[in-house]
C-alpha cells in the first residue's frame, strides 16, 4: 500500500485543482493520499469526491502555519473536524495576517520591480490562502525572476528588505487545538533546516506533552542524519512516524510518492482521528 500524506493544491500554494491532485495520484500508483493545503480546508469536498470516483481513499488534513519565537514551524492536522470554533478561528486569524502580510511585500517590491496587487492574485484560484508563492508566481509572470525557487532565494528571502512577518500560533497551542477538534498532529518537516533555522528538540517535547501524534520523517529536505535523530525521537516518545512527497504540483520538483507513509501509522492516525478518510 503506497501512502503519501502531505499535498497541497491551488487552494493554498499547488498549482493543480483539489480533483486533479487527485487524479495525479492515481496516476502515481497511490492508494491513499492526502490533501494538506495551508490554513484551509476548502480543497476537501472536490477531493474526496474525485478520490471516492477514481477509487482513492482519501485523508482530509491542513497543514497549521505555526511561529516558535520567529522560527516556521508547520503542523500537519488529519482526519479533524473542520467547524471546530477554536481550531477554524485560529486558522482565520492566521490566514487574514498572511494576506495583509502579502499586500504589505507587493507594496514593497512594487518600489523596484513592475509588480501590482492584481498580478498576484491573477496567479491564485478563488479562495486560496494568498501568501509567498503566489507573489512568487507573478514575479515569473512578469518576468522579474525566472522561477518560483529563484523568488525565494531572492526577492522574497526572510532577510530581504522586501520580507514582513505575520501572525502564527504557537506550535505548542495549535497541537493542543487540533487534538480539541478531534485531529490527529503530526510535525511537517521538523528538521528541513534548508528552509530556515529549526526549532530543537525541548519544543517537539513540549508538543508531544501537548498531544502530538507523529513526526514527518521522511521528507526530502531531510538529511540522512536528520531522519536517524527523528526516528530516535520518535521511538522514545512513542510517536508515530510519517513520510510523504509535500507535492505542490509544478510549484516545487517534489514528486508525489518519493517518500510514503507506512501502513501502520495509517492506521494510527485512523484510529486516533474523529472523522474517518474518505474510502471508494
Amino acid at each position: 500500500m503506497l501512502i503519501d500524506l502531505h499535498t497541497h493544491s491551488v487552494a493554498s500554494d499547488g498549482t493543480q485543482q483539489p480533483a486533479d491532485v487527485i487524479a495525479s495520484a492515481v496516476e502515481a500508483g497511490l492508494d491513499v493520499v492526502a490533501l494538506t493545503d495551508h490554513d484551509t480546508t476548502s480543497g476537501w469536498e472536490e477531493a474526496a469526491d474525485a478520490a471516492r470516483r477514481l477509487g482513492m481513499v482519501f485523508v482530509p488534513g491542513t497543514e497549521v502555519s505555526c511561529s516558535w519565537r520567529g522560527i516556521s514551524v508547520h503542523l500537519l492536522s488529519y482526519l479533524h473536524d473542520p467547524e471546530n470554533a477554536g481550531l477554524l478561528g485560529e486558522i482565520e486569524h492566521a490566514r487574514a495576517s498572511r494576506e495583509h502580510r502579502a499586500e504589505r511585500m507587493v507594496e514593497l517590491i512594487a518600489r523596484d520591480y513592475a509588480l501590482t496587487w492584481d498580478d498576484v492574485t491573477a496567479q491564485a484560484s478563488e479562495g486560496a490562502t494568498l501568501g509567498r508563492p503566489h507573489i512568487a508566481d507573478a514575479l515569473v509572470a512578469c518576468g522579474h525572476v525566472a522561477s518560483r525557487d529563484a523568488a525565494f532565494e531572492t526577492i522574497l528571502a526572510s532577510g530581504s528588505g522586501y520580507y514582513v512577518g505575520h501572525y502564527a500560533p504557537d506550535p505548542v497551542d495549535a497541537v493542543r487545538l487540533v487534538r480539541a477538534a478531534g485531529g490527529v498532529p503530526v510535525f511537517a518537516h521538523p528538521r528541513a533546516s534548508a528552509r530556515g533555522r529549526t526549532v530543537g528538540d525541548d519544543v517537539i517535547e513540549a508538543m508531544v506533552d501537548a498531544g502530538l501524534a507523529g513526526l514527518e520523517v521522511d521528507h526530502r529536505d531531510h538529511l540522512p542524519e536528520d531522519r536517524a535523530r527523528l526516528r530516535e525521537i520518535a521511538a522514545s516518545h512513542d510517536l508515530l512516524v510519517t513520510g510523504s512527497s509535500d507535492y505542490h504540483g509544478t510549484g516545487k520538483q517534489n514528486l508525489l510518492g518519493e517518500n510514503t507513509t507506512g501502513p501502520a501509522a495509517f492506521e494510527r492516525i485512523e484510529a486516533e482521528g474523529t472523522a474517518p478518510p474518505i474510502r471508494p
